[in-house]
């Protein structure tokens, strides 16, 4: 399994882990065991998602080392104003001592507070609680701001990516101030993506599945991904994306998808807080 170095204290990402977005906490803990025994050890979760009990179960009945996973949660919206509380009650669901990431999960421009919880995010991560901290779906003036009012530059930035919205815009403003990409629904949120024909060229060529195409184009892209499932099989053919590689051409052929249209919210204007 690959691994990225994040901008703080030496930590490091497993560049694919599983994610938990609308799994139900009664169905979390089945689907986090058997991503661990498939060989998973980066697990994304969020207040949001209502399934952090459901994650602290499965890895509390784990045989997996605590110091081998990497655990991350996320700040709701409707939090900024009391961060560290949040963060103490994710972690008392979690059953956990410490996170290794800790993210801000909008910018909410509208309320106007993600600076503010930005600085307690560095309380966190300067009293060890969070290993490493950074943001989801911050645009570029969102980064900015941080960047100028602030005194840690966030870890990585999970946004909306796949091969119909690449933002690479984005991304190479990340680049260019030693920030990851994370990409959430990097599988294009089963709306029609895995369907496209050159895909299933490339799959044919290579001898694997669209997914599994999709998934090493944000490998090789130096991407960090979560992709989510529930289904047993799927777990396992997500995570084996390391024994093949895309030629030049075949990045290319990826790359011409990029149609620029999103299929979640856009960050300028979400600003949902309940």
């Amino acid at each position: 399994m690959n691994s990225l170095l994040l901008n703080t204290n030496g930590v490091h990402m497993p560049q694919l882990g599983f994610g938990v977005w609308r799994v139900p906490d009664d169905e979390a803990e089945q689907a986090v065991t058997l991503a661990l025994r498939a060989g998973y050890r980066s697990i994304d979760t969020a207040k949001l998602y209502d399934n952090e009990e459901g994650v602290g179960r499965a890895l509390a009945n784990s045989d997996v080392r605590r110091e081998k996973l990497f655990v991350a949660t996320k700040l709701w919206n409707a939090d900024h104003g009391r961060a560290e509380q949040a963060f103490e009650e994710s972690l008392a669901r979690l059953g956990l001592d410490y996170v290794d990431l800790y993210l801000i999960h909008w910018p909410v421009p509208a309320q106007d507070k993600y600076v503010q919880a930005w600085k307690s995010l560095e309380r966190l991560y300067q009293d060890g609680r969070a290993r490493a901290i950074g943001v989801c779906n911050f645009g570029v003036e969102h980064l900015r701001r941080l960047l100028e009012e602030t005194s840690i530059t966030p870890a990585l930035n999970q946004i909306e990516l796949h091969p119909y919205f690449q933002q690479k815009e984005l991304r190479a403003f990340h680049e260019a101030n030693g920030i990851l990409t994370e990409a959430w629904s990097p599988l294009g949120q089963g709306r029609g993506l895995l369907g496209d024909p050159a895909l299933a060229t490339l799959a044919a060529k290579h001898g694997r599945t669209p997914a599994q195409i999709v998934l090493r184009w944000h490998i090789q892209l130096g991407t960090i991904v979560i992709p989510k499932s529930t289904t047993p099989e799927r777990i396992k053919e997500n995570i084996d994306v390391f024994q093949f590689i895309l030629d030049p051409e075949d990045m290319a052929a990826i790359g011409a998808l990029n149609s620029g249209v999103r299929f979640g919210p856009d960050p300028a204007g979400f600003n949902r807080v309940s």
